[in-house]
């Protein structure tokens, strides 16, 4: 007996309100644009700088301990993680703390960290500094360079990769997409004032790649109907290759879903963020790939001759796995 999440065949019209969809998807980009630029991104360490503490005791690590030792300071943005090492013995626990700069400092003040060792121990007796670092605004600012370059260079790779593989057009479809996705998330973290961190970087580009995976699947059956249906409309030939690729893409879609809610829930503050991002990414490149990229294909149109060599379903080959 096996799991279907949508039937083996359907017949549903993608394109029936392909306008309204795609002036939605404009407006929701748009609306996106505006709340960056007006509320801002809420950047974490990494980008706004900060100082790092860390820690090491015989006694274990309890992050809830140490971060109810630190609320009555009123430190800001206070990130706790415990440090594992396969060479650090029964005896030895270490843990980093992050902590941003306060009033626009480069760093944090050493009141600030004498008090910060004080209140951690009060609770814990055991506790050393062994180490205290501090991340100043010249290498927050490099930070976020380095970042804007890694998520291009990811979207400049994409858009060369599909117009060498498809057509020109199938490349502006999917960087179309991967656009739509990076910046409806980028607006829902300006909207929402989640902490923005080198950890949604990373998120942003697991989204870049997933939907552009997702992208690549249906493409490649609009060109195996191509050369299949040569004198179909094309926009029934991309509505009938969505279908034939919903099962794979719905069934893709809940397995990741499953990992994720999974790890909002039961993950902890750490990476909650990140797991955020990813399921947000999911469910907006699952939407854009249907009717954002599909949609930038139809109204620019191809070619309906061809002549390219078969690549004996090279991507497709579980295209139509029953979900």
């Amino acid at each position: 007996m096996r799991l279907k999440l949508v039937p083996s065949e359907t017949n549903w019209n993608f394109f029936r309100f392909a306008s309204i969809t795609f002036g939605a998807s404009l407006a929701a980009m748009v609306l996106s644009v505006v709340l960056f630029f007006l509320m801002g991104l809420n950047f974490g360490i990494d980008f706004r700088g900060g100082t790092t503490i860390r820690t090491e005791s015989t006694q274990a690590v309890d992050v809830g301990v140490y971060r109810d030792a630190l609320s009555p300071l009123n430190l800001g943005d206070v990130a706790i993680s415990q440090v594992f090492d396969p060479g650090f013995g029964p005896d030895r626990n270490v843990a980093q703390i992050r902590i941003q700069a306060q009033d626009d400092e480069a760093s944090v003040t050493p009141e600030t960290i004498n008090a910060v060792e004080a209140a951690l121990m009060a609770v814990d007796p055991a506790i050393t500094f062994p180490s205290v670092e501090s991340v100043g605004p010249k290498v927050s600012g490099e930070l976020i360079r380095s970042a804007v370059i890694a998520v291009s260079l990811a979207m400049g790779a994409m858009l060369v990769y599909i117009w060498l593989r498809f057509e020109w057009q199938f490349s502006l479809g999917a960087v179309a997409a991967l656009i739509h996705d990076l910046t409806l998330t980028i607006g829902i973290f300006a909207l929402l004032q989640i902490k923005f961190d080198l950890a949604i970087i990373a998120a942003l580009l697991t989204i870049v790649g997933y939907s552009i995976n997702d992208t690549v699947v249906v493409f490649d059956r609009v060109r195996e109907n191509l050369r299949k249906y040569k004198r179909m409309d094309l926009k029934e030939l991309l509505n009938l290759s969505i279908n034939e690729t919903l099962s794979r893409t719905t069934m893709t879609s809940f397995t990741t879903l499953l990992a994720l809610f999974a790890l909002f829930a039961l993950g902890g503050d750490v990476i909650r963020g990140f797991v955020f991002a990813m399921i947000w990414g999911i469910f907006v490149g699952t939407y854009s790939s249907i009717y954002m990229a599909s949609n930038i294909v139809l109204m620019l149109g191809v070619k309906r001759d061809w002549s390219k060599d078969q690549d004996g379903g090279a991507g497709t080959q579980f295209a139509n796995v029953d979900a």
